[in-house]
């Protein structure tokens, strides 16, 4: 086996688990956390898996879900690569909820985030059809009585030297009945013997979602279900205080009116029904102890706390003397603001809660916790709870939360049969566990080339590990709060990071589309900016210098520039923003393109970006990645923002939370860099690079510095 090809740092021998024979045919066990073992076919447990049935159909259990990223197309290419069969002969199942059998190995449980799905399994899957191409191989040397090392395999055959063939499915039962090979004996392909991967392939799941057929959860249709619509409280914390029941149930259709400690549902026959008694009910609230929170408030806690210490998480060299001794200084202050992720399916949850157990049709990021969250609210055993879980439309982090399945859990017990509970587009971004709100100090010392001597970087905001993990905050560090700010792509010989924990009052803050990178690159990159500018530098050629010991960040930088057209003149009031960043294992650089108009809106253009993702599965995964992720970033930098009074929030729907609309969207154009390194993630890696080339952009265009998002047109107005 060569390192060449290793992904993540996991040992082969853990994934090599069990060949069985289930109702005919060869399946291969992929263990994330047991030891190498034999299974009976009885007791066969399976964590990732391939099965392979006698018409030589492949079955891939995935333990990752769907959401738009590419994932079913780009695992499955993992999987038929190394067993040598035609993409359209893979189909795919989702894996149940099982913690133990399922975790993703980078991780360390059930989950689809952070960028990881290729990264955590680019060894298991490839590992896994190898074993099952090694056993299928060693069946026909067997059948055949020749030596399994002059045979090879093709397109769902093994092949001898003279061209004869069996196929997988005739040989499945006999190689079920084989010891599974020692790790290594199993040989991964060499990049230079590929025939599937890097190499653009068309998606599995574009034409279910062209011609209407794929079901999402929302689609979910269970016999007898009955539909609910939901109010929670506007306040976090606070609770039903009048309810109209009867004008509710007066609404034809409407079957039941539900209450809860926090939210009311209205049950009914089809949707317009649950909603107009939902409005008939005429909910007064009790606000409780947040009914005071605003934006303002938050913002000057933020502010007063960022002046203290935080906790320690970097410390080279002697900041203090550096900065002391530096020829330039300069401070900076950074916010960026709390942000909603309004995915395409608002939240839902569909569920049939009985005594004996409970049926959940969902799209989940994290299906392990959606059914413990179940089994605690319900009190039945968890192996009682069977968890359907679908295709997502649109997670970005959302949906690793599970406050929606526990309010539709709540609803549901109170309902005779299956019930879908759908929240509108008001209560999605009103009750949304929010990417935080951030408040930065950093300040930096030039020497007498302007070159950096000193870098420290206070991080402020909310810690989302504290709330999930407290474990990994005993250092007071939030390792992801940090992301982006701690590592840089750039080498300083004297820098200080720090994080200080400052929770906002009756705010909830989770993952976004990249939390920890999508307000550090920022920070990062935008002072960078500004550093270049005070040494009266081109941005880019000022990165250049501080990248000498960084070739593949340099590579990205250079190559952005180029195939922008960096240097080349604009027109008035027009300008170009570079941003460069390490982040998710991927390396990435961005130019944006942008016209900022007299009265303040701005227009960008085009936006370039570099690639070095190391080894691409599918490249036009990695495109379209690019493109989704620096425009719903984009969407961010130009108008996100959520904001509080009164303890609520300001913003309702896409009138007042604005998306980019499409004839604002700029052309993105993506080029990626050939490489062996194993692969990195890119689900969230351009999201967090258009912010500071979209700022930078503007401050080449009108001379304006913009430290707080999103960009407010007023400052950019022509005098």
């Amino acid at each position: 086996m060569s390192n060449h090809v290793s992904g993540p740092d996991l040992s082969r021998r853990r994934f090599l688990q069990a060949s069985a024979i289930i109702g005919g045919g060869l399946v291969v066990n992929l263990s994330l956390g047991s030891a190498f073992s034999a299974l009976a076919a009885t007791d066969f447990a399976p964590n990732a898996f391939i099965r392979i049935d006698t018409k030589g159909l492949v079955t891939l259990v995935l333990p990752q879900v769907e959401m738009g990223q590419g994932i079913y197309t780009a695992q499955a290419m993992l999987l038929a690569e190394e067993l040598d069969v035609a993409l359209d002969k893979v189909v795919l199942e989702h894996a149940p909820a099982n913690a133990a059998l399922y975790g993703n190995p980078l991780i360390g449980s059930q989950l689809t985030g952070g960028s990881t799905s290729i990264r955590a399994f680019w060894t298991p899957l490839r590992t896994a059809g190898a074993t099952a191409r090694t056993l299928l191989v060693q069946a026909a040397a067997s059948e055949w009585k020749v030596d399994a090392a002059t045979l090879t395999t093709k397109d769902g055959a093994v092949l001898d030297a003279a061209g004869k063939t069996l196929a997988y499915g005739d040989l499945v039962d006999l190689a079920a009945t084989l010891p599974v090979p020692a790790p290594e004996a199993v040989l991964l392909k060499q990049p230079d013997q590929f025939k599937l991967l890097g190499k653009a392939t068309k998606r599995l799941d574009t034409p279910a979602k062209v011609n209407g057929t794929q079901k999402y959860g929302i689609d979910a249709m269970p016999e007898g279900v009955k539909i609910a619509a939901i109010a929670i409280s506007p306040v976090l914390g606070g609770k039903p205080k009048t309810v109209d029941r009867d004008a509710a149930l007066a609404v034809k259709g409407v079957r039941q009116v539900v209450l809860t400690a926090s939210a009311v549902a209205v049950v009914a026959d089809h949707t317009g029904a649950a909603k107009k008694g939902l409005e008939a009910a005429a909910i007064e609230w009790e606000d409780g102890p947040n009914a005071a929170v605003s934006s303002a408030a938050i913002i000057k806690h933020l502010e007063e706390e960022s002046q203290k210490p935080g906790a320690v998480a970097r410390n080279d060299g002697d900041v203090e003397q550096a900065l002391a001794s530096a020829a330039t200084r300069l401070e900076a202050v950074y916010q960026l603001p709390f942000l909603a992720h309004t995915t395409m399916e608002p939240m839902n949850c569909t569920l049939h809660v009985r005594k004996d157990g409970c049926d959940m049709w969902v799209g989940t990021q994290v299906v392990g916790s959606a059914q413990a969250a179940a089994a605690s609210l319900t009190g039945l055993s968890p192996d009682t709870i069977k968890i359907h879980n679908h295709i997502i439309g649109g997670g970005f982090g959302r949906r690793l939360e599970v406050d929606g399945i526990m309010h539709a859990v709540e609803v549901a017990m109170q309902v005779e049969g299956p019930v879908k509970v759908i929240w509108s587009r008001e209560e999605d971004i009103q009750h949304g566990y929010y990417r935080p709100y951030y408040y930065d100090r950093l300040s930096a010392g030039l020497d007498a080339q302007g070159k950096p001597v000193a870098w420290t970087h206070r991080v402020s905001g909310s810690s989302i590990f504290a709330r999930i993990a407290p474990p990994v905050m005993a250092s007071g560090v939030d390792p992801d709060g940090v992301d982006g700010a701690k590592e840089t792509p750039y080498a300083f010989p004297n820098m200080r990071v720090e994080f200080r924990q400052v929770e906002p009052q009756g705010v909830m803050t989770s993952w976004w589309r990249g939390v920890g990178p999508s307000h550090n690159v920022f920070v990062v990159e935008s002072f960078i900016d500004e550093l270049a500018a005070i040494a009266k530098v081109d941005p880019v050629e000022y990165r250049k210098g501080l990248l000498t010991e960084n070739p593949r960040a340099l590579k990205v930088l250079e190559l952005v520039a180029e195939k922008a057209g960096w240097g080349t003149p604009l027109g008035e009031r027009q300008g170009r923003g570079v941003s460069v960043q390490f982040a998710f294992g991927s390396y990435l650089a961005m130019v944006l393109e942008a016209t900022v108009a007299d009265d303040g809106t701005v227009k960008v253009n085009r936006i370039v970006a570099a690639v070095d993702c190391g080894m691409t599965v599918n490249p036009d995964t990695v495109v379209a990645q690019t493109e989704g992720g620096a425009l719903y970033g984009l969407t961010a930098g130009l108008y996100g923002a959520i904001t509080f009074a009164d303890g609520r929030v300001e913003q309702s729907n896409f009138d007042n939370y604005l998306p980019l609309r499409i004839d604002e969207a700029p052309h993105v154009e993506t080029h990626l860099v050939a490489s062996a390194e194993a692969p990195g993630g890119m689900g969230e890696a351009a999201t967090s690079a258009v912010f500071p080339a979209l700022t930078n952009a503007i401050f080449a265009a009108t001379g304006h510095r913009i430290r707080t998002l999103p960009v407010n047109a007023e400052d950019l107005k022509k005098a």
